[in-house]
C-alpha cells in the first residue's frame, strides 16, 4: 500500500501507531523525533506517500520539519499529530501543506481512518 514516514517521540504512541498502518500493510519508516525524520526524509530513495507526525517533539518540533520538508518537496502529504489544544493552533500556519491535525488520544480505527483519508487526499 503506501510508504508512511512516522515521526513521534514517545515509544508507546509510535509502535500503537506504526502496528496500527501495518495493519493496513502500509510500510512505515519510524523517527523519535523531527530532526531523524527530516534525515530519513531526505535520505529516502523513493520518497514516502504521507508523514505522519507529532507536532511537539525535542530537538526538532513537528511544524520545524514539516516547513523544511514543503520546501524540499512541494506537494508533500502531511499529517500531524497532538495531544496539546495550543499545538493545533500552530500547525495553522502550514494549512497549505498539513492535511489535517489528529487530535490525541486517539483510537486504533480513528488513526487508521484518518491516515486513509489523508492518503486520499
Amino acid at each position: 500500500m503506501a510508504n508512511i514516514l512516522l515521526v513521534e517521540d514517545d515509544d508507546s504512541v509510535r509502535e500503537f501507531v506504526a502496528r496500527a498502518l501495518e495493519t493496513d500493510r502500509h510500510g512505515v519508516v519510524k523517527a523519535e523525533n523531527g530532526e531523524e525524520g527530516l534525515e530519513l526524509f531526505i535520505a529516502s530513495k523513493d520518497g514516502f506517500d504521507l508523514v505522519l507526525t507529532d507536532i511537539q517533539m525535542p530537538l526538532m518540533d513537528g511544524i520545524e520539519m514539516s516547513h523544511s520538508i514543503a520546501r524540499a518537496q512541494t506537494g508533500q502529504k502531511i499529517l500531524m499529530m497532538t495531544g496539546f489544544a495550543n499545538q493545533r493552533e500552530r500547525a495553522e500556519s502550514l494549512s497549505s501543506v498539513v492535511i489535517d491535525v489528529v487530535q490525541k488520544p486517539f483510537t486504533l480505527p480513528e488513526i487508521r481512518k484518518r491516515v486513509s483519508e489523508a492518503l486520499a487526499a
